[in-house]
């Protein structure tokens, strides 16, 4: 069976099981389309204005997919989170909406067109590549977080991977690999191909999975679909109309390729990453110039060194170069001279007016690191006059100017060089170095708490750091750095007695108006756009959202503050991302989108039409009728041109009566759809977007809406591995929807993925248990339709004590599923609502396997199991409910069961059935394994020893007098609500008189009972029990005959009842804790 399942197959290899569940799911799916049970409308005398929303409706949305390919499980794993939602909800018998869209605004569609044009251009069509073409790149592995950065700031994760491939570099082998017919890639040399072609496989891939989407309710982004273009114009003209757009000269992430603004959308690596700004600290060469620089006697040149500390520049001892870099002397505008630094910075710095031609860089020499060691500078603000470039072994030329100013008093990394030069005459000789270039005395600049006035100093004496190759070295850094920067107080400069947090932006305010230093720009990470060009930060005119904006920032914290999440991490990334989110580039050059209405040279980004458009998706299906780019006109008979800002304003915003030809009723109508429905309840997406789209989100219903309809709830996870890898096309790891249905049916991929896990870890698809759910559905299938046939034959009338539990595990299942649900986690719902409950299910089989199954129960069981489940396995639930319990109505038309109140005394007796016959199952098979071996060195018996048949229970009513004295003193420290000990447990038994001499025995007793209430809380220390155990055991006789395959049992409260009992067994009864005497009857 567990080779079959591994395979997905049963039944001696064949595909029967799976193929019984697709069947049903393409039935059911023809009926819910026959039933159009996912097509809800606003009811008919509902009200224009509704300022609270209503709880009778329930509406759940999904960032609409990019449509550059096929959607896969990355995708599939998100939208799950609102479908079974979605899908509780309907069995709630709440009025739902989940409609679906899918995005195509921005430069992916455009870039990967482009790039099919020049490849049928420059290699034919069908295109011949060279077989080293463009050969397999190993996938790059993230570079190790850097720990030093601006501690004021946030710093996201790494990038999102958007584009693993392998060998298909080229985009027409990209096409090839997800199954375009190749005849058919010419016509992707066009960016209108595209969304004419995705988009329908989408949807019907969707359609596929039993998503229950209003499909009325789709439709394709950019000005290809006239209403929804109408609609982002309407919105921008309302927001600049605010003055939340603004016009203006800012750093951004920028393609030179493309002339642009990069946002994460256009970007094919480098999601998330943000700008991040220097201080540029200009070190002017001291004259003499030496040898290699002669060339430029007469000009100002400023070696510069990027530093995000301009407050510590008065501790500067030297500089660093790394000696085997590669430099240059680079041409500034007038009054910067030359600075000499990095070609990678000067093309930066190019962008950011700082060379004569915006994008040019003039190199006027070459230099390398060794040319340029041992040169002497003039530091600004620095004690010492004069300081000189020395070798620093582990630059990174990636990341910064290559040049390092040194201040080994608070920088632990700068100190442990120095010192490497201080003690290593070789190494200076090798380098040219002096001894007078490492001879300056540091200089105390920042007093801080612990450290003193010489934190470096102190930090490498206590992490025992004699070098700057030391491993330990990053750690020291982190620990200082974040404490010096928040506690610590400066020592000297104009800002004496500041803390360092607020002599920061002083002291760099400070050096920029003196001329000192400039600002200065890079990528926090590399950034690889989607035309396949490294991108810089570049100072541009262009329209922005004014995010950041105190008033406006203000009320989106509100709109956060009563925003239900997933959890409580989710809340504290929206505050990061609020606190560094600021003026976002809304306008883009090329692309596909939008134009901006009152300045059409402009495209809209593709964040920033993606921000309300859950409000459209109310009306889409009147204006658009299910036609994605809105070429037809729908239901509400409307024509594109008709929507004007005043139609959208009361529709939306409860404007005044237009002057349009539309009539009232219809706008009624549409105004009606959008106040019933909004605002969502519910948006799912990855964890990823908070940086960006969910922010944006809460930020613009903030600027345009009332706060009756900002959004109710978001739910984010992490991303999803498959078989606990990273899904990748170049290591075949990779499944697309289609391919998941096909191979597991739809219903066990939905298992799975509400079993791979929530929150925003990563979650961990598994073949395995999408195998396992093929297996159980359909055994369960079996089961239910054996026992429906049986249920005349069932025993009916009163109920034993076991019917009484099981009734009490059906309320609990439903009372804690129902809870699950509510808290968005999936994998608890599957586990208390599936798995516990076939658990509870299996006891009561074998506890009434004698006297039979309750009747009632066992129906009640199969209808709270199909509700259960309903949500994760709609169509194998729906089919249960129709065909088998012959129900009228779809469950999704309300069928979530009710529940009487957990009574947990019952609980508390059902758990201790099921541990006493674990505990006795273990101790019977103890037993047995110890006659079988006989002692040590014993002959082998010549008969072979019984197996026992009989049982006699021994039920204690107390504990021995030193185990009660015990759990007295641990009941008397122990705070329920914190699940801790308040004082020391060994002193608190060791100080009473009455457990001294018993001692040996309380300790491990102790031990063992820390252990109970750890796994079991405050009933672990109670003296009795909340029911009779006899009474219970003599009820479930039954169940322990058949659970130990015995004859006989008795129960005793009375050990003289059984004479026999050996006095050890006698002595291991507690409350709650029978003993077990098993023997061969004659």
């Amino acid at each position: 069976l567990q080779s079959a399942m591994a395979e997905g197959k049963s039944d001696g290899g064949s595909f029967v099981r799976r193929d019984k569940l697709i069947s049903i799911e393409k039935d059911l799916q023809a009926k819910w389309d026959e039933e159009k049970a996912f097509e809800l409308d606003a009811p008919e005398d509902s009200p224009l204005e509704i300022d609270s929303p209503l709880d009778e409706k329930f509406m759940a949305t999904f960032p609409y997919p990019y449509m550059n390919g096929r959607l896969h499980l990355g995708h599939t794993f998100t939208v799950t989170k609102a479908d079974f939602a979605i899908a509780y909800r309907r069995v709630q018998g709440k009025r739902c909406l989940f409609p679906f869209a899918f995005h195509c605004t921005g430069m992916p569609i455009k870039a990967s067109a482009d790039k099919i044009k020049r490849e049928m251009e420059k290699f034919g069509c069908p295109p011949v590549f060279p077989d080293d073409g463009e050969a397999a790149q190993p996938e790059k592995k993230e570079e190790k977080e850097e720990k030093k950065g601006d501690p004021s700031k946030f710093h996201a994760k790494k990038s999102k991977v958007l584009a693993k491939t392998g060998k298909q570099v080229y985009q027409w082998n990209i096409l090839k690999s997800i199954g375009v017919p190749e005849e058919e890639i010419p016509q992707f040399a066009e960016p209108k191909h595209w969304l004419k072609y995705f988009p329908p496989y989408g949807m019907s891939d969707l359609k596929l999975f039993g998503t229950q989407v209003d499909w009325r309710r789709t439709f394709i982004t950019t000005d290809e679909n006239p209403y929804y273009d109408s609609f982002v114009r309407w919105q921008f003209n309302w927001l600049k109309q605010l003055g939340k757009i603004q016009k203006g000269v800012r750093p951004s992430v920028y393609s030179p390729l493309d002339g642009q603004p990069c946002a994460d959308h256009d970007r094919a690596s480098g999601e998330g990453v943000k700008e991040q700004e220097y201080t540029l600290i200009k070190l002017e060469l001291a004259t003499p110039f030496p040898e290699k620089l002669a060339a430029l006697e007469g000009k100002k040149v400023y070696f510069v060194a990027a530093t995000l500390r301009p407050e510590t520049m008065y501790g500067q001892t030297n500089c660093y170069i790394l000696p085997d870099g590669d430099y240059g002397a680079f041409e500034m505008i007038d009054k910067e001279g030359v600075y000499v630094c990095s070609e990678r910075s000067a093309r930066n710095m190019s962008f950011q007016d700082l060379t004569p031609e915006f994008g040019k860089v003039n190199k006027l020499m070459d230099l390398k690191g060794t040319d340029i060691l041992g040169v002497a500078l003039k530091a600004p603000l620095a004690v010492h006059e004069v300081v000189y470039t020395l070798p620093m072994l582990t630059i990174k030329m990636n990341k910064g100017t290559g040049v390092v100013t040194s201040v080994p008093s608070d920088s632990p990394d700068d100190l442990a060089a120095y010192r490497d030069l201080q003690k290593k005459e070789k190494l200076r000789e090798k380098y040219g170095i002096t001894e007078e270039m490492v001879s300056k005395d540091l200089v105390p600049i920042i007093a801080i708490p612990g450290y003193g006035d010489m934190a470096a100093v102190s930090v490498l004496d206590k992490f025992k750091i004699t070098s700057q190759n030391d491993p330990k070295l990053p750690d020291a850094k982190q620990e200082v750095y974040l404490k010096g920067f928040y506690e610590g107080v400066m020592l000297i400069g104009a800002y004496k007695g500041k803390k360092v947090e607020e002599a920061k932006n002083l002291v760099k305010d400070l050096m920029m108006k003196e001329g000192m230093a400039v600002r200065y720009y890079e990528p926090e990470k590399p950034v690889m756009s989607r035309s396949g060009d490294d991108c810089v930060v570049a100072l541009t005119e262009q329209w922005y959202l004014d995010y950041g904006e105190d008033s406006w920032r203000e009320k989106t914290e509100e709109a956060l503050a009563r925003l239900r999440l997933g959890c409580e991490e989710e809340r504290n990334l929206f505050k990061y991302t609020l606190g560094w989110m600021r003026q976002w580039a809304c306008s883009r050059a090329f692309g596909l989108g939008t134009r901006l209405p009152w300045d059409e040279k402009y495209l809209i980004e593709s964040l920033s039409d993606s921000t309300i458009y859950n409000a459209y998706y109310t009306v889409v299906h009147l204006l658009q009728g299910g036609v994605m780019d809105g070429s037809v006109v729908g239901p509400a008979g409307i024509k594109a041109e008709q929507m004007t800002d005043d139609v959208w304003n009361y529709i939306f915003l409860r404007g005044g009566m237009p002057d349009t030809d539309i009539s009232q009723d219809t706008l009624n109508k549409l105004r009606r759809e959008f106040e019933y429905w909004y605002p969502t309840n519910l948006r799912v997406s990855g964890k990823d977007l908070i940086q960006n789209h969910l922010t944006m989100y809460l930020y613009n219903h903030t600027a345009i809406f009332p706060e009756s309809k900002w959004p109710m709830g978001i739910a984010t996870n992490g991303h999803v591995l498959l078989n606990n890898e990273k899904m990748s096309k170049s290591t075949g790891n990779f499944l697309t929807l289609e391919e998941a249905v096909h191979k597991y049916s739809a219903d066990a991929t939905k298992f799975a993925l509400a079993d791979a896990g929530d929150g925003l870890e990563d979650a961990n698809f598994v073949h395995d248990t999408a195998n396992m759910a093929i297996l159980r559905l359909t055994t369960q299938l079996a089961w239910f339709e054996e026992t429906l046939a049986g249920l005349d034959s069932m025993r009916t009338g009163e109920k034993l004590y076991a019917d009484l539990i099981f009734e009490n595990e059906i309320n609990r299942a439903v009372i804690e599923t129902e809870k699950n649900f509510e808290n968005f986690v999936y994998r608890d719902a599957l586990k208390t609502g599936f798995f516990e409950l076939q658990g509870a299910r299996d006891t009561y089989r074998t506890a009434t396997s004698v006297k039979a199954m309750h009747r009632d129960l066992a129906l009640r069981f199969i209808e709270v199991q199909t509700a259960l489940l309903a949500p994760i396995c709609p169509h194998f639930c729906d089919y249960v409910w129709r065909n088998l319990l012959k129900k009228e109505k779809s469950i999704f038309a309300g069928a979530w069961p009710a529940a009487e109140p957990i009574d947990y005394a019952l609980l508390r007796a059902g758990r201790y059935m099921n541990d006493t016959v674990r505990t006795f199952r273990l101790s019977l098979q103890k037993q047995m394994h110890s006659k079988k071996k006989g002692k040590k060195g014993a002959q082998a018996e010549e008969e072979p020893p019984k197996v026992p048949d009989s049982l006699v229970v021994y039920i204690a009513d107390k504990f021995p007098e030193w185990q009660e004295e015990t759990l007295r003193l641990m009941s008397s420290v122990y705070d329920s609500e914190k699940g801790e000990f308040t004082s020391d447990l060994i002193q608190l038994v060791k100080g009473s008189a009455s457990l001294k001499p018993m001692m040996k025995k309380v300790m491990p007793f102790l031990a063992f009972m820390k252990d109970e209430v750890k796994a079991r809380g405050a009933e672990a220390l109670e003296l009795s029990m909340p029911f009779r155990e006899k009474e219970i055991l003599d009820q479930n006789v039954d169940y322990l005959s058949n659970s130990l395959s015995l004859m006989n049992i008795k129960v005793i409260e009375d050990a003289s009842e059984c004479p026999e009992m050996p006095e050890p067994t006698k002595g291991v009864a507690v409350p709650g804790k029978p003993a077990a005497f098993f023997f061969a009857s004659a």
